[in-house]
């Protein structure tokens, strides 16, 4: 496909300013203090593939360098700076006179030029070398042997403010927009070496507005060879192809006096061989004539009877005679010829436009506005165009595919340039199901209200509207639900307290996104989530993609399409994250939570919700001890697979006493070997500090013998330190579970009963305090603490090595007074 110009002239002013084919001379890394000849093969930005010369068509030794960076001279530079030039050695002996050789290869050849090797014009691409200031030659609209220098006032990715010299500030209604590829524009100079004529402008009537035009000009004569415009900037400009037009010709054009008319236009006057001037028909007594100049590549002109075969209306000659116009009679009647079709470009091109698309477009009563324009007609090459923001009936206009006024969609948003909106939203039908991004807070900071009548309110569906079934109010994230073991709690309080309201897959796409960005491990909550399905649910596929560690995974989610049925998939979705139902969901929970998820810790909290189980809570005569939910044995052996898996992997340290004793208790009652096909790749994936802390309390709950007798609750007091339960250290504010004695730690309590608040008590107390609210943030027991190593902590707490040895040594140094006080 043909890309539209509107990409292909941006594309092209983002294009290097270096050409394939220029000469350089480069340092030489084989030899030092040397340098060689290459050739610029092809670029990419600021980036060059240079081979050097002698290789001939060989592209083994080719090599990139980046303008900015590299040692890059023009050619010559080596000899006036008493440089050695030195071929690299791979070809040395390829030639046996390399003078010769660099004499015939730099005949004819172009080399780069040095304002672009050096100084402020270093590596910019074209667009960027014309800079406020610079001095240009304009051709005058009436005469194209008449040009008057101009100064670039603004240059606006390539679309310039041009201002006539000899014109001052108060001047700016009178300045000139083009784009810097216009074929009217010209280097300075370009006028006097090819014989033509520079005088003020003759169609503004600006000659009265400055006495002394001839110092005006010497003035910007002078300011242009001060500060030259590299020639780089006109690589791109087309050359005029010669025309083919004669005098009293007729055609069609668009007409540039009068708005949406196509009218028949005469050739009156052949200035050469790429110029030729048109005049408007007019057949009345009082005719003013209205005249333009033109080339063979002019946008707009068009060959007779253009209009007739493209169904567009065809404007009468003014005072013409007759109720139809027909283009026989008119040509019979005025004893002139039609111009050939074979002197006007392709009009059939329609570079891909079509009817309903968006654009950029110039405003032609105001050149220096930018408006949002849809294609409302597309006929060969012209382009009808509706531009938003601007009032009846200055809105419509016909541009060429080709105009130089026309951009894509993003333009004015690339260059920092103001682009005039719609005076009324372009998509009012779609208005109430777009999703609406809210400003994130956090909900530590910005507390939801609570109502005084319900604890919760759910979110209103909106029936009324035509798609409303399709569509959801906003879905809650309730910040103080719990989290469950797969997303971190500290970035869940970062996200949005709601998202929508919209299409229920948009706002749900992206509710699930936060969530696995929100994840401990990314990827394990997407395997997770593409398990999820249910037969009732109509669904649509999307694909969700999740980072970690710098890689990236894609997988299709089947996400439901119906608002009735978002509260069941929400609630699936927390269950199978084994976090509280009502973390996200269309029920707004303002104080406390229906289902009571704050008294629950990371490790209890699976017993509840977790995959094996239903998410409803057992009836009164189904109630169960929390001891007992740990009976079943196909559950048991599993999570001491997983646990043990996970040691072996941890196998490359040391174990201490405690974790030695655990994993040999574990692998002691398990009688079945490990099933083989375990899926580790979950293992991994999963934050394991849960499921630890589970097995730990098991053994412990269940007096395991391989831990020894002063950690079973059978054992006598005397072997035993005498505990106090949680509440009674919660209310005693001053015990300190910790002390020193001759350097080591002594225990006041048996680390495997302190909460979550005693170890963050003893990490604050030593030289890791700025550690302790990760330990906060993830419910960190002391169960979960004597099972932590050095390589789960810089996986789990995304800590560096320094600083996870300094933890570490900490904790190592509590397993070591748990083994010496209560281990025995």
């Amino acid at each position: 496909k043909k890309i539209p110009v509107t990409r292909q002239k941006v594309e092209i002013s983002l294009q290097s300013s270096f050409q394939p084919g220029m000469k350089l001379e480069v340092a030489n890394k084989s030899n030092p203090d040397t340098y060689w000849v290459a050739t610029i093969i092809t670029t990419c930005g600021q980036l060059l593939l240079l081979r050097f010369s002698g290789y001939g068509e060989d592209r083994k030794a080719d090599f990139w360098c980046d303008v900015m960076t590299a040692e890059l001279h023009p050619v010559g530079w080596c000899a006036q700076n008493n440089k050695t030039l030195m071929p690299p050695e791979a070809i040395k002996e390829k030639h046996s006179d390399w003078t010769e050789f660099l004499i015939q290869d730099l005949t004819g050849a172009r080399t780069a030029p040095a304002n672009l090797l050096e100084g402020p014009l270093r590596g910019k691409n074209t667009v960027d070398l014309i800079v406020d200031g610079s001095v240009l030659e304009l051709q005058d609209l009436l005469d194209p042997y008449l040009y008057w220098p101009v100064r670039v006032i603004q240059n606006v990715g390539g679309r310039l403010r041009l201002r006539y010299a000899g014109l001052s500030e108060e001047y700016h209604d009178h300045d000139t927009w083009l784009f810097y590829l216009d074929v009217r524009l010209r280097p300075l100079g370009w006028a006097q070496e090819n014989c033509l004529t520079l005088e003020p402008p003759t169609g503004e009537s600006l000659i009265s507005f400055t006495s002394d035009w001839q110092q005006a000009l010497e003035d910007a004569q002078l300011d242009g060879q001060k500060n030259p415009l590299p020639l780089e900037v006109f690589k791109d400009h087309v050359d005029l192809p010669k025309h083919s037009f004669k005098m009293g010709m007729k055609l069609e054009m668009v007409s540039p006096w009068e708005q949406l008319q196509i009218c028949p236009v005469s050739v009156t006057k052949v200035y050469n061989e790429f110029y030729f001037q048109v005049m408007l028909d007019d057949l009345s007594a009082e005719a003013k004539p209205h005249f333009v100049v033109c080339h063979a590549n002019s946008p707009g002109i068009l060959p007779v009877q253009w209009c007739m075969k493209n169904g567009v209306g065809l404007e009468r000659p003014r005072a013409y005679e007759g109720q139809d116009f027909d283009w026989a009679d008119y040509l019979k009647q005025s004893g002139t010829e039609a111009a050939p079709d074979a002197c006007f470009p392709d009009v059939s091109m329609g570079r891909d436009f079509a009817k309903d698309m968006w654009l950029e477009a110039v405003n032609p009563h105001r050149p220096a506005e930018v408006c949002v324009a849809q294609v409302t007609q597309v006929r060969g090459r012209l382009l009808w165009l509706r531009l938003e923001g601007v009032p009846k009936p200055l809105s419509e206009c016909i541009v060429d595919v080709e105009s130089m006024d026309i951009f894509p969609v993003g333009w004015c948003e690339a260059n920092a340039y103001p682009l005039t909106p719609p005076i009324k939203p372009v998509c009012q039908k779609q208005k109430k199901i777009a999703v609406v991004q809210p400003e994130k807070q956090l909900a530590r900071s910005q507390p939801v209200e609570a109502s005084p009548v319900n604890h919760y309110q759910p979110a209103a569906l909106d029936p009324g509207s035509a798609n409303g079934r399709y569509c959801c109010s906003k879905i809650f994230v309730n910040h103080r639900c719990f989290s469950g073991p797969y997303l971190n709690k500290g970035r869940i309080a970062e996200l949005p307290q709601a998202v929508g309201p919209g299409k229920c897959t948009l706002v749900l796409k992206e509710l699930l996104s936060m969530l696995i960005n929100a994840a401990y491990k990314p990827g394990r909550v997407l395997k997770e989530l593409q398990e999820l399905e249910d037969q009732s649910w109509d669904c649509q596929e999307e694909t969700l993609k999740a980072k970690y560690k710098g890689k990236t995974y894609r997988s299709t989610i089947r996400i439901v399409r119906l608002a009735d049925q978002i509260p069941d998939f929400c609630r699936k979705v927390c269950v199978k994250l084994q976090c509280c139902p009502n973390l996200f969901s269309p029920i707004l929970v303002t104080d406390k939570c229906p289902e009571n998820c704050s008294v629950q810790t990371k490790t209890k909290y699976t017993y509840y919700y977790g995959k094996k189980r239903k998410l409803s809570k057992p009836t009164a005569g189904e109630e169960t001890a929390e001891g007992e939910l740990a009976k079943p044995t196909r559950r048991r052996k599993k999570r001491k697979a997983i646990f043990v898996q996970k040691k072996r992997r941890s196998s490359a340290v040391d174990y201490t006493p405690a974790e030695r004793a655990l994993q040999s208790g574990s692998e002691g009652t398990s009688s079945e070997p490990r099933e083989d096909h375990t899926d580790t790749s979950s293992v991994e994936v999963t934050s394991s500090r849960p499921r630890r802390a589970t097995a730990l309390r098991r053994a412990v709950s269940a007096g395991n013998p391989a831990l020894g007798p002063a950690l079973s609750p059978e054992a006598p007091a005397g072997r035993r330190r005498s505990t106090r339960s949680l509440s009674a250290y919660n209310q005693n504010s001053k015990y300190q579970p910790v002390e020193e004695e001759d350097g080591q730690l002594v225990l006041d309590r048996n680390p495997l009963e302190w909460s979550v608040d005693e170890v963050v008590q003893f990490i604050n107390s030593t030289d890791c305090a700025s550690l302790a609210g990760i330990f906060q943030e993830q419910d960190i027991d002391g169960q979960a603490l004597l099972l932590l190593t050095l390589p789960t902590v810089q996986e789990c707490m995304d800590l560096k090595l320094g600083p996870a040895i300094k933890l570490c040594h900490q904790i190592e140094r509590v397993k070591v007074a748990f083994y010496k006080q209560y281990a025995n």
